[in-house]
């Protein structure tokens, strides 16, 4: 790696002591200079050399200025197996501009992070250089870059296919049927058939196998040999050593005088044939994304001067008014204006009832008005709307390297050259030992085609690919690839309890008072509650409501984290909170209200104590209800042999009576934000906690998953490892199903592959035919190899009918 110099934009520089951290952060790392951070442009400069881009990230994120790093993402057309696309990523990677570097063979993509000093043009010129066209990603051109590949290889494999079909006949026809043998020599003679032979193979080698040798002998070239490098050698010494018995027989001797154009001919056309086949079979697999790009209309009627006009999706604007005919699908995400009505958006959140929808309720682009017109105001367009974030997490799930891939490229960065060190070995031993040089050449190039790597390279890819866009058709939305792998060893699933396993909206159920009328009590309470953001205040301000209550101003209000509030209402002194809150502030609880709150608690309640000028004079009681979903969701788990634990702020008592009812093996209430964390830090290896993905960003992030209960309209969590877009809490064992699926199929593709390899190699380099066994033809090894990658992507496709 060498010296270079790096400019970083640190966006958390906001005064010279922050620039100072930051400086001395960079000058604890060995091998970088020229150092300077300005707190003015918020930018450090430096010269690095040897030391990693990632490694100064690191650095820069754990002192609490973490770097304003590019993502850029690549298409990458060429890429045929691991080979090609480990080599791809040890380039990028080595750049000591490049932070991280991720190839996906799948998606024919490459997810780059780098120093924005680096342009995206030039890193698709590094992997133009090495054999592989690039390009900057484009939004949604991927399905239609597969769809390309797949109809040019159909070409190729057509073309191959007419000319390999006479040199196949002519050679093996006589094999099987020694008559036609003597008929068609004596028809046309055999010299001119060598030749015709001779002369198809070429075209088939020039025309639709020129790729082969154009991207795999360059890559040999530079030492980085790949399968394309396998295919080139193995068809090319096949054709070269034929041509030469038929141009120069003297060359050869006598008898091993063999041609075998039908085997160069043939292996190019059966491996075009299943490139061919896995071109379509990698086109199913993002058809879940393809499918959610193209749920957005092209076209949407807007309200302009009082007049419907039809207008592109894309001239859409925040602001505007669209009407929304039954039956239509919504353009962009928007609040509905006027009317009332269902939409289906059961392809985004996976819920099958059409959700009611009336003024003021979101709407979310590419789902489907029902009977009802309705008109709805537009509040994101483009890149900002629901269906856009999804498709980005899903695409960016579908990029992730699983820890498993790392077994797989140390193998395969060493397969390619071990296998042309044994087709070498082979070709010498059959040299030596066998019958004669025709045999030597034959066994070196069935090794050669036989080893081809590319069902190892698809064996992850293409079951994340599926996989997570099986699950953002049931509304699991993976944010991370990797917690596919995570998941699928879950042992404890955690929960928080309000806005999880109950419904977050406590409602008032009884008032307890001490000296004070229960109507002047509550209405003391909402007047400073009315200014509070709380759940359970809201619910005391619904409750005097209800009951036609005044609400006085209230003055001086200040709330404290897991205790309550205290405020002025009317000259009064109040104090709003738990019983730890009185206690703190020097109030003795009032027997008859903490028994009152007591006895509530045990029913599921939650208990909220209000003091007046000092004194306790009242308790409210707040319920709030379990989902409906949440005992099955509890019972599921159990059945899958997962234990549950709930994590509440709640008090212990209430915590205990929801959770019993619930049927939760492990319930801790009373848990300040610090104590959750501390708790899921408890919780150890296959921890999982799922929350509503608001208040409980921390939990989520310190969970070794995180799983946040969002909705089709509010996917902005970030701290979570995927989410239940329908906020359906039995999304979760489906979630954990769906990831036990994935790594299921991922083992069993990996076993295919190296099995494959491991029992195919043996037998290609003849290690059956002392003991009278066969030796494998090179065009057997051909098609053997296709039906590899065929078989490990038709095996991936089986995800997509997981429920």
């Amino acid at each position: 790696m060498t010296a270079t110099t790096l400019e970083l934009p640190i966006p958390g520089i906001s005064c010279a002591a922050c620039a100072g951290r930051v400086e001395r952060a960079l000058t604890a790392l060995p091998g970088l200079t020229d150092i300077a951070v300005n707190p003015i442009t918020r930018r450090a400069s430096l010269r690095a050399d040897g030391t990693a881009l990632i490694d100064i990230d690191a650095a820069l994120t754990q002192a609490g200025y973490p770097p304003d790093l590019t993502t850029t993402r690549l298409d990458i057309q060429g890429m045929s197996c691991a080979s090609c696309s480990g080599r791809i990523q040890r380039v990028l990677s080595a750049r000591p501009d490049v932070a991280e570097a991720q190839v996906n063979l799948v998606a024919g993509t490459a997810q780059v992070r780098h120093a924005p000093s680096l342009p995206p043009a030039d890193l698709a010129g590094i992997v133009t250089k090495l054999g592989y066209p690039a390009a900057v990603h484009q939004d949604a051109a991927a399905p239609v870059v597969r769809e390309d590949e797949a109809a040019t290889l159909k070409r190729a494999f057509l073309t191959a296919l007419a000319l390999t079909l006479p040199v196949f006949v002519a050679e093996m026809g006589g094999h099987l049927v020694p008559a036609f043998h003597h008929w068609l020599h004596g028809l046309i003679g055999s010299t001119p058939l060598l030749w015709m032979q001779m002369i198809l193979t070429a075209l088939v080698l020039a025309g639709p196998g020129r790729r082969f040798f154009a991207t795999g002998i360059p890559a040999l070239l530079r030492g980085g040999p790949e399968m394309n490098s396998l295919v080139a050698l193995g068809a090319g010494a096949a054709f070269l050593y034929s041509a030469v018995v038929v141009l120069a027989p003297g060359l050869i001797p006598e008898t091993s005088r063999h041609v075998y154009f039908e085997a160069a001919a043939v292996i190019v056309t059966l491996i075009l044939m299943g490139r061919w086949l896995e071109a379509r079979a990698k086109g199913q697999a993002g058809a879940a994304i393809r499918a959610l790009i193209e749920l957005a209309p092209d076209r949407a009627t807007v309200l302009k001067g009082g007049k419907p006009t039809q207008v592109a999706v894309a001239d859409l604007r925040p602001g505007d008014l669209v009407l929304l005919a039954p039956g239509e699908r919504v353009a962009v995400d928007g609040t509905v204006a006027e009317g009332e009505g269902h939409i289906d958006e059961s392809m985004l959140t996976g819920e099958p009832i059409p959700a009611p929808k009336a003024p003021g309720d979101p709407v979310t682009g590419g789902t489907v008005n029902g009977t009802a017109a309705l008109t709805y105001r537009v509040t994101a367009t483009g890149a900002d709307t629901t269906l856009s974030r999804i498709v980005r997490m899903v695409e960016g799930a579908q990029n992730a390297r699983l820890p498993v891939q790392a077994l797989v490229d140390r193998i395969t960065r060493i397969f390619v050259p071990v296998v042309m060190g044994l087709a070498a070995v082979t070709f010498l031993l059959w040299l030596v030992f066998g019958p004669d040089l025709a045999h030597a050449v034959v066994a070196g190039v069935a090794v050669l085609i036989i080893a081809c790597p590319c069902a190892m390279g698809l064996a992850v890819p293409v079951s994340i690919m599926v996989g997570t866009g099986r699950g953002a058709q049931l509304g699991v939305l993976f944010r991370r690839g990797e917690a596919l792998q995570r998941l699928s060893n879950a042992r404890l699933i955690g929960f928080d309890k309000t806005g999880t396993l109950t419904r977050g909206r406590p409602e008032l159920v009884a008032v307890h008072t001490d000296g004070i009328a229960e109507d002047e009590a509550l209405r003391l309470a909402a007047g400073a509650e009315a200014r509070s953001e709380h759940p359970l205040g809201a619910a005391i301000v619904a409750g005097a409501v209800a009951r036609g209550l005044d609400l006085p101003p209230a003055q001086d209000v200040k709330a404290s984290a897991g205790r309550g509030l205290s405020g002025v209402v009317e000259g009064r002194r109040l104090l709003i909170g738990n019983l730890a809150a009185l206690t703190e502030n020097g109030i003795a609880p009032t027997p008859l209200l903490r028994d009152a709150a007591e006895k509530e608690a045990t029913q599921g309640a939650t208990p909220v104590h209000m003091a007046v000028d000092g004194r306790h004079v009242a308790s409210f009681a707040l319920a709030d209800r379990a989902r409906p979903e949440a005992q099955d969701t509890i019972a599921t788990l159990h059945r899958m042999g997962l234990q549950t634990a709930m994590l509440s702020g709640d008090i212990p008592a209430t915590a205990q009576a929801v959770g019993a009812r619930l049927g939760i093996d492990d319930v801790q209430g009373g848990l300040m934000p610090g104590d959750k964390l501390a708790a899921i830090g408890r919780m150890g290896a296959g921890s999982v906690f799922v929350g509503d993905g608001i208040n409980d960003a921390p939990a989520l992030a310190a969970a070794e998953t995180g799983i946040a209960i969002g909705s089709g309209t509010s996917i902005a969590i970030e701290s979570a490892d995927l989410v239940l877009m329908s906020g359906d809490l039995g999304g979760v064992p489906r979630a954990i199903r769906l990831s036990r699926a994935v790594m299921r199929n991922i083992r069993q593709n990996l076993f295919w592959a190296f099995a494959y390899n491991t029992a195919l190699i043996p037998v290609a380099m003849g290690v059956l035919v002392p003991f009278g066994g066969p030796q494998l033809s090179p065009m057997l090894g051909a098609g053997a190899m296709a039906l590899s990658s065929v078989c490990v992507v038709g095996n991936a496709l089986r995800l997509r009918a997981v429920r």
